[in-house]
């Protein structure tokens, strides 16, 4: 992306803009420029004046509109601009104070502005606005917008754009338009990458630490390395400042040039590279902070290779996004706003931080810690200020060591978070202050700002989720007085849909349904387990101690918890969920799943039984109070009108409802005893795990198929432990359709709750990871013992607020697992996992 204004380009046949820029259509009325807009760029894509004139007049011709007009076009074209969003603007634009408005629009999104100036002849114009009865002005008004352009376009191009594309006569119906990339813009690049740290002329530390990270070195017949690539195909990201202080500045610039022409490397600039490149050109700067250093070294070298270090040094840019977006790379960070963006003042941020603009004692300029309140779902390395030891704030890391300063070089390994560190070889250069104390924040401690009022968190598997104030505020009484130590609450499960609607008689749900759903989603295979008559449970487990306090950050000997799908505990005694979660790391222990999955830490997904165990006393108070009642009064109804019958009473009508009633009564009670067992401690209590949510550097979750869950799971072989029973169905097998609700209906019969489809493999896109089929006697505890009898009124239930639910759940569980496995900080994964819990007081209806 070229951040230089450019002079017009006239008669082109392309045109390239900018892929996130704002385009800004100029030209007479009748010039063409809304045909224009129509052929190269997408209806949502073009903001109208005459449209906007037409929203608040009901008139597109009203011109006394058009203040107004103009302010909902200004609000429109922001937003989107705000919002990463291309955005056209078909307005005449021929006078400088309108396209100076847009400019400034341009300039505070930090995006690039270009101009297409149609110019026809005005004689053109008019013809063209004789043809359309709605445009009743004169001829004059297009002789004066024709003056204003002509006097406009020498000077057009010094107005701000980046590049301004005049088209005249048979160009513009021929033209083209394409998208540039920014500059910035890597995100196609996915690693691995090694992230270097500033060298400041450190050639030989430079050397050795490429070395080990496994890089081969290529030296010229003198023996200077001048490229180096990786046997694995790794790529190398510098942060800038290769220059000054240090020994050896040409020898670093001659090697991270070569490594870049050979295109096993990319280099951001730093501030050091700017202002040498300004020196070497001539410009007036203070020779000071290690630039009369590098100003020597280079009058020793050849004419050439200054010419090329100074185009080299010139091309770098603020910084580089990669990794589809996950990756940022900047010489002193990048806030979230400036992703992607190209300005001046993007420019400045990436080069030398948020200053506050004053100096501190030494006379270095205080910069304002941007790291501590960054939000942004990218990871940001960057240097520039010098500190003892990397360490992670906020998902952003800082992997200057201050090698120039006798500390160390240090590069950070991607996707892997490794940290390789090769110490100085002496000190090069005394430091003006003292290294930087790293800004620290602990881990494992949510603050409150985190997670108060309107927020939106950003997903990699479902995009944006909004989470409103209210839901928030109910969320956080819920965490701050009913949730287990929110350090192991690494987890929340999503709510799971039911499927459509059946239609067959007497049925509310069916498995053909879910079954047609996945398939029309393009799922070939899914997999029915057995819905367990329990309660859903998390389980996070340490293989020991150490292995807690160093993930979880719980100290004093805790290994793990075992906590409802709302994150409270399951017993109001510690010790109990003490020995549940020592029985289950011994399972873990005698089944070899801690060398097995290379981990010393996983998290289960799990159904604790029996139901009664969690939920005893809503059985009592809700359940079994309107069986009791039932059983106590409607055998004496029958009775009565039995009686009633036998005296010659027309009381047949009250007498079949009665009995039938009476005999959904007897159901319900069945229906829910099931769910009742004796539980004394944990006598009695099992826990049926069927999903490996996470394990040490892997979201399994949303990494494997379902078949290898329940396969790695089977090796656990312990009374504590129910297993969880399946089947596999291929979509386009009827037979294998078949099979599987006839099983579906062999455990509703049996007294089972139902069964969960998934797709057997993760599934992109908006599709559904669970369906739950349940039983026709279990829906009678949801809807009442006589629900059967209003089947068809139920038909009409109203599944959307729930299947959007459960998507945005499910989207937000996955990250916080993502965010777990790659080792990111506990304040990081508890942001989804707090999300979820805030969703669960959408009102829904519970009963779906």
């Amino acid at each position: 992306m070229d951040e230089r204004a450019a002079e017009p380009a006239e008669g082109v046949r392309e045109v390239q803009v900018p892929a996130l820029s704002l385009v800004v259509l100029v030209g007479v009325s009748g010039s063409g420029k809304s045909t224009f807009a129509r052929r190269h760029f997408l209806p949502t894509q073009v903001v109208s004046s005459d449209f906007c004139r037409g929203l608040v007049a009901d008139d597109e011709n009203d011109q006394a509109a058009t203040p107004d007009a103009f302010d909902v076009l200004n609000y429109i074209v922001a937003t989107r601009l705000r919002r990463g969003l291309l955005t056209v603007v078909d307005a005449t634009n021929v006078q400088w104070e309108a396209r100076k408005k847009l400019v400034e629009l341009a300039r505070s999104h930090d995006v690039l502005a270009d101009a297409i100036v149609l110019d026809v002849p005005e004689e053109v114009a008019v013809a063209r606005n004789a043809l359309r009865p709605e445009r009743d002005f004169g001829a004059h008004v297009v002789v004066r917008q024709r003056k204003d352009l002509r006097r406009s376009l020498p000077r057009i191009s010094k107005e701000g754009f980046r590049r301004v594309h005049v088209l005249r006569g048979e160009a513009i119906g021929t033209a083209t338009v394409t998208y540039e990339k920014a500059w910035t813009d890597r995100r196609e690049l996915t690693g691995p990458f090694d992230i270097v740290g500033d060298v400041h002329g450190c050639r030989a530390e430079l050397e050795t630490l490429l070395t080990t990270l496994g890089w081969e070195l290529r030296r010229d017949a003198a023996g200077r390395p001048v490229g180096a690539s990786h046997p694995e195909g790794r790529t190398a990201l510098f942060v800038g400042d290769l220059v000054d202080r240090g020994p050896d500045t040409p020898g670093v610039l001659r090697l991270v040039m070569g490594m870049v022409a050979a295109g096993t490397a990319l280099c951001v600039s730093g501030n050091h590279e700017q202002k040498l490149t300004r020196a070497l050109g001539g410009r007036k700067v203070s020779i000071t902070h290690g630039l009369e250093v590098s100003l020597e070294q280079l009058a020793a070298e050849p004419e050439e290779f200054r010419r090329e270090a100074i185009a080299f040094m010139d091309g770098l840019i603020s910084h580089y996004q990669l990794d589809g977006g996950r990756l940022v790379i900047a010489h002193a960070g990048l806030k979230e706003a400036y992703h992607g963006r190209a300005s001046g003042r993007v420019r400045s941020f990436a080069l030398y931080g948020d200053t506050t603009g004053e100096t501190d004692e030494y006379g270095l300029p205080v910069r304002y810690p941007w790291a501590t309140d960054y939000r942004g779902r990218a990871m940001v390395v960057y240097g520039h200020t010098p500190v003892p030891e990397p360490e992670w704030v906020n998902n952003t890391l800082c992997v200057d060591t201050g090698c120039v300063f006798g500390g160390r070089l240090t590069a950070l390994r991607y996707p892997s978070r490794e940290v390789v560190s090769v110490p100085a070889e002496r000190v090069w250069y005394e430091p003006t202050r003292p290294l930087a104390v790293p800004l620290r924040r602990d881990p494992g401690v949510l603050a409150i700002g985190d997670v108060q009022g309107t927020r939106y968190v950003e997903t990699r598997y479902g995009g944006k989720v909004k989470i409103r104030e209210e839901n928030a505020a109910a969320a956080l009484e819920i965490m701050s007085r009913f949730a287990v130590d929110p350090r192991w609450l690494v987890y929340l499960p999503p709510t799971m849909a039911p499927p459509e609607t059946s239609r067959l008689d007497g049925y509310l749900e069916h498995p053909a349904e879910a079954f047609a759903e996945f398939a029309a989603a393009g799922v070939a295979e899914v997999v029915c387990e057995e819905k367990h008559m329990g309660s859903r449970a998390v389980a996070v487990l340490a293989r020991t101690p150490e292995a807690a306090a160093a993930r979880f950050g719980v100290t004093g000997g805790a290994c793990g918890t075992v906590h409802t799908r709302t994150g409270r505990p399951f017993f109001d005694d510690p010790g109990l969920t003490g020995e549940l979660v020592a029985g289950l790391r011994a399972a873990v222990s005698d089944a070899g799943l801690w060398d097995h999955l290379r981990t010393d830490w996983l998290v289960l997904d799990c159904e604790l039984l029996p139901w009664s165990a969690k939920a005893e006393g809503l059985i009592r108070e809700q359940y079994a109070s309107v069986g009791a009642a039932a059983g106590a009064a409607l055998p004496e109804a029958v009775r009565l009108l039995e009686a009633a019958a036998a005296r010659g009473l027309e009381v047949a009508e009250p007498l079949g409802r009665a009995r039938r009633r009476a005999a959904n009564a007897a159901l319900f009670r069945d229906a829910y005893a099931r769910y009742c067992a004796p539980v004394s401690g944990l006598a009695g209590i099992r826990l049926a795990p069927f999903q490996i949510l996470a394990v040490e550097g892997r979201a399994t979750a949303a990494e494997e198929p379902h078949s290898w869950h329940l396969e790695t799971l089977a090796r656990l072989d312990s009374p504590l432990i129910a297993p969880t029973r399946h089947v596999f169905v291929s979509l386009d097998d009827e037979r294998s359709r078949a099979a599987a609700a006839e099983w579906w209906e062999g455990l509703t019969s049996a007294g089972g709750e139902g069964m969960v489809v998934k797709p057997v493999h993760p599934a992109a896109g908006r599709v559904q990871p669970g369906v739950k089929v349940r039983g026709r006697e279990y829906l009678r505890i949801i809807y009442g013992p006589d629900y059967t009898e209003a089947v068809e009124a139920l038909r009409g239930r109203f599944l959307g607020k729930k299947r959007s639910l459960a998507l945005r759940e499910h989207a937000l569980g996955l990250e916080a697992l993502a965010r777990l496995a790659e080792g990111e900080p506990l304040w990081r994964v508890h942001e989804p996992v707090f999300a979820v819990l805030a969703l669960e007081s959408e009102p829904v209806d519970p009963r779906l």
